[in-house]
């Protein structure tokens, strides 16, 4: 399936990617539903032996970054879920267990909430357990559970009055100002040292090293010689926990609306979707741990294991009851840097495997440098391997009672509305 890498699409856009990826399930006699649930670029992909029996679910995400193609590699996560779910059924096919097997292709990760539209619209409402990959940069022969970070999305818009760029300056109100102001006085914040992770340190904040506030400026017929009267930004604050995010979202609204207030200029504040932070779950983080261990890769459950960004897939998590994250990196050749997969196990768990695979210097996520790793033939043989790792561990919750009855003991959360308050979480 190198034909995704070669055709990226952006959320809601990925046509090319479900008539194919569809059509390609039908052939291994997969049970396929297009343009799932109402949304266009969503589909389902299931397969059954017999009456009753659980069932588990994994998901392909499809879409690209604009500009810069597949440099989150969520080609390489479509082909993971369509591997995983082939293998597993193929193994319920042939041992005659009863069970169901339920693939997901999820449009619009990159910012468009898809898997949340689906949630509303009850696409996992079947599913006991959901897995899924997800690359992302890290070293080699390594493993590591951890959380992803939760994230705020926010749109500031700034109006004003427009002016002559070289002209005597006699108004008040420049849109350059209050982005100035809201970027580099650390005083409309209070005491703050901490800078922003943006292009430079614009904001200085007094916030944790774990926390994140990043963004960028936008404007409409902008030109050097005149002075805008409207400009717009695009903001993201992440922290590793929800009311972490709550308690930093207050203070970076201060610092705008101080910004206004100081050159009298009129703001409107907007707020787009959020993404909780993900929790682990013991039992299958120890599982996977285990089945990894065969393929010759050490892992830990160590802090540093956290996944640097946020996922939709989250709100899955939340609902369907119990959270798990997993990160497991592979073999890659001494002295290069690496991609890692990130797996995920839904409904009564939330699971995230990272692997890695091989990229250059400066490769990380949502990079050029990455794109071109993850259309490479070694990175598709790593996600070929991930995805044997999450099929074992998926078909042993479907036929493993007491694995399931331990996976879903693991205590309840209650930091998140939507967390369900049992044994089962995505």
């Amino acid at each position: 399936m190198y034909y995704l890498a070669d055709h990226p699409e952006i959320m809601w856009q990925e046509r090319y990617a479900h008539d194919n990826l569809t059509a390609f399930m039908k052939k291994h006699d997969f049970d396929v539903t297009p343009h799932y649930l109402g949304l266009e670029t969503a589909w389902r992909a299931a397969f059954q032996v017999g009456n009753g029996g659980r069932t588990v679910g994994f998901q392909s995400e499809m879409d690209a970054l604009p500009g810069i193609g597949h440099a989150c590699g969520h080609n390489l996560i479509a082909i993971i879920g369509v591997g995983c779910a082939i293998a597993v059924a193929r193994a319920l096919k042939k041992h005659d267990i009863a069970a169901k097997v339920v693939l997901l292709g999820t449009p619009a990760e990159e910012g468009g909430h898809g898997k949340v539209k689906l949630i509303d619209a009850g696409g996992y409402k079947e599913m006991d357990v959901c897995l899924m990959a997800h690359p992302s940069a890290g070293p080699a022969y390594s493993a590591g559970t951890g959380s992803s970070l939760a994230v705020q999305a926010l749109t500031i818009q700034y109006f004003g009055h427009t002016s002559v760029a070289p002209s005597v300056f006699t108004l008040k109100i420049y849109m350059s100002d209050p982005y100035k102001k809201a970027l580099t006085h650390p005083e409309l914040l209070g005491k703050g040292r901490m800078p922003l992770t943006v292009s430079k340190p614009l904001l200085l904040l007094q916030i944790k090293p774990t926390h994140r506030v990043h963004g960028i400026i936008e404007g409409r017929d902008w030109a050097p010689n005149v002075i805008p009267d409207y400009a717009k930004c695009r903001w993201l604050i992440r922290a590793p926990t929800w009311a972490e995010v709550q308690v930093l979202h207050d203070r970076v609204k201060k610092c705008f609306e101080a910004a206004s207030l100081a050159t009298d200029c009129r703001m409107e504040w907007s707020e787009q979707g959020g993404d909780y932070d993900v929790r682990q779950n013991e039992t299958l983080a120890d599982e996977f741990t285990r089945v990894v261990e065969r393929y010759g890769i050490q892992a830990t459950r160590s802090i540093q294991a956290a996944v640097g960004g946020s996922t939709d897939f989250v709100g899955v998590l939340w609902q369907l009851a119990r959270i798990e994250s997993l990160q497991l990196t592979s073999i890659t050749p001494p002295g290069q840097r690496n991609l890692w997969y990130g797996a995920s196990v839904n409904s009564p768990v939330i699971r995230q495997v990272l692997s890695t695979i091989p990229t250059e210097p400066g490769g990380a996520n949502h990079t050029a440098l990455f794109a071109k790793s993850a259309a490479t033939k070694e990175a598709h043989a790593i996600a070929i391997q991930v995805a044997k790792a999450l099929a074992i561990t998926g078909a042993r919750i479907l036929i493993d009672d007491k694995f399931m009855a331990e996976a879903s003991l693991i205590g309840t959360y209650t930091s998140s509305p939507y967390l369900i308050s049992t044994s089962m979480r995505i």
